[in-house]
């Protein structure tokens, strides 16, 4: 995603004036900073400029992809963590199943936010890294669609299995199954980061990465 980090750091709007007889804006007029490369000076746009050299992030496959899958991915951590408060023995499970909701759900709304504003070029039609075209071992079924492909998913006999768990046994099995959920939304953000083009995708990809990081660190130490 070098294009959408450009983009990021390309914007700095600031009020100036242009000594005269230069070629940026003139006075009171809108400006632009763009950093130079390592070893130049940053120059002063226009606005029209600016607009021009900004980098295009227009989602590609590997964005939609990537925000499509990661709203079922979410949810499914939501469906288990919502198990945590009458079933959990360990205060420290149900306070990771707290901040798992409280960081989750946001980010669905987000995502989706981000899903209304860029649909699919052809709604319904298969995408790398979809579970279209294939039944995969190990998935669940969300939405009509089967989205077993996706790295670190349940089964939904392993949810029954949470869901019918009590106090040290569901504490056990919470921590594994969420382990493996966080790693698998590790490897779907890494491939967000390396293949997407969206700016936006990025930050959200980043957060992921952090959050659920520092969360399987907690999880492990607990196991």
């Amino acid at each position: 995603m070098a294009g959408a980090t450009l983009a990021a750091s390309l914007l700095l709007a600031v009020t100036g004036c242009e000594e005269e007889g230069g070629d940026g804006p003139k006075e009171g007029a809108a400006a632009v900073i763009a950093p130079g490369k390592p070893g130049e000076k940053s120059r002063t746009l226009s606005p029209e400029q600016a607009a021009k050299e900004r980098p295009d992030d227009s989602p590609n496959t590997a964005d939609q992809t990537y925000v499509r899958n990661m709203v079922e991915h979410h949810r499914q951590a939501l469906e288990m963590s919502a198990l945590a408060p009458e079933r959990a023995s360990a205060e420290g499970v149900r306070r990771v199943a707290e901040r798992i909701s409280a960081a989750q759900r946001p980010e669905i709304g987000a995502m989706e936010k981000w899903l209304g504003l860029h649909p699919a070029p052809t709604p319904g039609s298969a995408t790398p890294g979809s579970a279209t075209g294939g039944t995969a071992t190990g998935g669940t079924a969300t939405g009509g669609h089967d989205h077993g492909a996706m790295p670190g998913m349940a089964t939904r006999a392993q949810l029954d299995e949470l869901a019918a768990a009590r106090g040290p046994e569901f504490d056990r099995l919470f921590l594994r199954l969420m382990i493996t959920h966080h790693e698998g939304a590790l490897k779907m953000a890494g491939e967000a980061l390396a293949g997407g083009n969206n700016v936006a995708v990025e930050e959200m990809a980043n957060e992921v990465v952090a959050t659920q990081s520092a969360e399987i660190h907690r999880m492990r130490a607990m196991g």
